[in-house]
């Protein structure tokens, strides 16, 4: 098994997510988070992907350690966003985290062969959210080393 990753500082967590409701239960439930963490909220995907080309071109410090990415966002969808973020050699090793309500083949292999970390059902109850959010917790915060954690 993975040993628990030594975390100096808050973890940059950018959440982008159209959905009000959503952004409020998602902040609500990251409270029951053990690692210490910083949230951020981008609400269209326009606006991410503008943050995105400014943290690519260095205007925007500190980088996100870890991405929440709604697939289905409204001016630019999830996809354009993820091809953002990968497109910038400064960027890519950021992991990008998709949640999505598609069952799509064409959806989930586009989204792959973009460099999406992976790929989360989108969850449709209060059980399931927190399930999920506990998940990612544990694997890319308290296992996995995170390579905005670790870069000189």
């Amino acid at each position: 098994m993975g040993s628990k990753s030594k975390i100096s500082r808050p973890i940059e967590l950018l959440l982008v997510e159209d959905n009000p409701a959503d952004v409020r239960l998602v902040m609500e439930l990251l409270k029951s988070w053990k690692t210490a963490h910083k949230v951020s909220v981008i609400q269209d995907g326009e606006k991410a992907t503008q943050y995105f080309a400014d943290c690519g071109n260095n205007r925007v410090k500190p980088l996100p350690d870890l991405v929440l990415l709604d697939y289905n966002l409204p001016k630019s969808s999830g996809l354009e966003v993820l091809k953002e973020i990968k497109s910038y050699n400064t960027l890519s090793h950021i992991p990008v985290l998709i949640l999505t309500t598609s069952q799509s083949k064409t959806d989930l292999t586009q989204l792959y062969e973009n460099h999406a970390n992976c790929v989360l059902s989108k969850p449709v109850d209060l059980v399931s959210y927190e399930e999920m959010l506990k998940a990612i917790e544990t694997f890319w915060l308290q296992t996995v080393h995170l390579p905005s954690i670790t870069r000189a």
